[in-house]
């Protein structure tokens, strides 16, 4: 592995990208304002979809493995071309049509973008990633435990890909977060949807990196409840209920796991 190199900033606000170089590896952010109308005219023609409300299609988080030229990378345009666009999955219920009102009322000629799709945009979204090499299969886990210790940050940022509240219905959002370790990294992406009296859904990707071993794991969790399942639990502790359906940190432990994969790479 390569020696450390120059960090652009440690702690990046908005504007160019931010890098840091670290043992082999390349770690960049870009942190910009929601796309205009023209932008977001062109992503929607490529989607086949309507918008959400707050696209920041400039954003990303990048990781990459300066040797062998490995990568994955974390953009809201990928994200959503992962939500379902056959309908197959939307959710049925009355909050829908007003969604789609919603839209009709920002957007001029919304009527001929509408169509079934998932109104929610959830996405299972896990980033873009080269070709070569793959992740495979794994039963390995990320190592919590090396992850609690107190060791110093190299490099920490937050960015939003999309959101959108659902015509005051809720919301939805997907986020990115990483920080780096002298030793390790750690990502999170993290789709997170509240749908007022219906229900709750998160569907994290984390990537972890091991410098001295080039281990890169990445892990899929996709969990959800009934939103009055996690309204009577909240209730029953000395929680603000209201703050704590806002929280994801919170909700992420009482939503059950529905789905969740474990996959390995290991880098030259």
């Amino acid at each position: 592995m390569a020696t450390n190199g120059a960090l652009n900033e440690s702690f990046p606000g908005a504007g160019s990208p931010s890098t840091l170089h670290h043992r082999g590896f390349k770690i960049s952010t870009q942190k910009l304002p929601i796309l205009k109308a023209g932008p977001i005219d062109e992503m929607t023609a490529k989607l086949g979809i309507a918008p959400p409300e707050m696209i920041f299609g400039d954003n990303y988080v990048s990781i990459e493995h300066l040797t062998s030229g490995w990568h994955i990378k974390f953009n809201a345009f990928d994200a959503l071309d992962r939500v379902d666009k056959t309908g197959e999955k939307r959710l049925q219920v009355a909050h829908s049509s007003e969604w789609q009102r919603s839209r009709e009322h920002h957007h001029d000629g919304i009527k001929e973008i509408v169509k079934p799709f998932d109104w929610s945009y959830t996405t299972d979204y896990r980033g873009t990633t080269s070709e070569q090499p793959e992740f495979e299969p794994s039963d390995t886990e990320i190592p919590l435990e090396l992850l609690k210790r107190p060791d110093p940050i190299r490099f920490f940022d937050e960015i939003m890909l999309y959101e959108d509240e659902l015509a005051d219905n809720g919301i939805t959002m997907l986020s990115c977060k990483i920080r780096v370790m002298p030793d390790r990294l750690l990502l999170l992406c993290r789709f997170f949807m509240r749908l007022d009296n219906v229900m709750f859904r998160i569907r994290d990707t984390r990537v972890y990196v091991d410098f001295g071993t080039g281990e890169v794991i990445r892990e899929y969790c996709a969990r959800e409840e009934k939103f009055e399942t996690i309204r009577e639990t909240l209730a029953m502790t000395r929680q603000d209920v209201p703050a704590s359906m806002r929280d994801a940190n919170s909700l992420s432990t009482m939503l059950p796991i529905m789905e969740k994969t474990l996959e390995n790479v290991k880098l030259p």
